[in-house]
């Protein structure tokens, strides 16, 4: 009798304590891992939301960049990091969906190790060519790439990426064929691009736009569902290729076992700052745009994206080491 009680008691301390750390939280800096570089998009999008963030939480956000294969060695800390909201990591569509795919060994499970926080950040990417192109439209070009079989190529920032499985995609769904040409960055990217040595990229809207408005790259379609404020006289490739989409998108995680209580006190503080009208305004620069959704919304929005991009990876064989 006296060994059941003192386990009850025991179990109520810990329950209670659990509470009472959670009712506390936070109560020293948070560390946000960003899986990529710094001054990308991920990482800008992190230092812009963390600034108003810190404010309402009343601690530091501390950013923390942990670059390498394509994301998964920042994830993989994150991942593996104590579930008590002191660790976070803005996850992406590389890290976060496409990754699992193209690697043919991860080490961690993208949906079963990660609590889905908030989404952050959605931002299109866009079809370049280079002003030298005779091709003045998605339709032009499609025509061209079925007229001339075998001899296109499109550029990325290297295997397995956003961009990449853009290009892949575009190709699938018009039925051409084009050799991808994988650089080591979107700068590299963009200078090839230009001067004509490939004839046609993907990448994000905000990378390319500076060389379209210098008259050295034309922008043929967005690959978002509408048309966006930043280029808005841009078409998007859907209006040609119906079911075209290509967005790149930052979510806000936290590792699996992180308590409820915290993971939806950060989605209600991370919702409240993506309608400041700071930080609207800095991601509109950008091209980005927001959604206000749920922990429980991020998830299917993320297991969907993980399906999409996977089917698209497996349809071109594409893997990355």
């Amino acid at each position: 009798m006296f060994r059941r009680i003192l386990i009850g008691l025991t179990a109520a301390w810990a329950v209670t304590a659990s509470v009472a750390a959670q009712d506390a939280w936070p109560s020293r800096p948070i560390r946000v891992i960003v899986p990529f570089g710094a001054g990308g998009t991920t990482d800008l999008t992190a230092r812009i939301v963390g600034a108003p963030l810190a404010q309402r939480l009343g601690q530091p956000w501390v950013v923390e960049n942990r670059a390498g294969a394509g994301g998964n060695v920042g994830s993989d800390a994150c991942a593996k990091a104590p579930p008590d909201g002191y660790t976070l990591c803005v996850g992406t569509i590389s890290s976060h969906a496409i990754n699992n795919a193209v690697y043919a060994r991860m080490p961690y499970d993208n949906l079963r190790d990660f609590a889905p926080i908030a989404l952050i950040s959605l931002q299109p990417n866009a079809l370049f060519v280079p002003a030298s192109s005779t091709a003045n439209s998605v339709a032009e070009l499609v025509a061209q790439m079925r007229a001339h079989p075998g001899q296109f190529n499109y550029a990325s920032s290297g295997v397995g990426t956003s961009i990449h499985l853009a290009g892949a995609l575009f190709t699938q769904l018009t039925g051409t064929t084009a050799e991808h040409v994988p650089y080591r960055s979107s700068g590299q990217l963009m200078t090839e691009l230009m001067a004509g040595n490939v004839q046609m990229a993907f990448d994000n809207i905000s990378s390319g736009l500076p060389h379209v408005r210098a008259g050295t790259m034309k922008l043929l379609g967005v690959a978002s569902p509408a048309r966006v404020a930043i280029a808005p006289d841009a078409p998007t490739i859907a209006e040609t290729l119906p079911g075209f989409e290509s967005l790149t998108w930052g979510v806000l995680f936290a590792p699996a076992g992180t308590p409820r209580p915290i993971i939806e006190r950060l989605n209600r503080e991370v919702n409240a700052v993506l309608q400041m009208p700071e930080v609207a305004s800095r991601f509109a620069e950008l091209g980005i745009t927001t959604r206000a959704l749920t922990p429980d919304e991020v998830a299917a929005f993320v297991a969907a994206e993980t399906r999409r991009w996977g089917e698209v990876a497996r349809r071109a064989n594409i893997r990355a080491e």
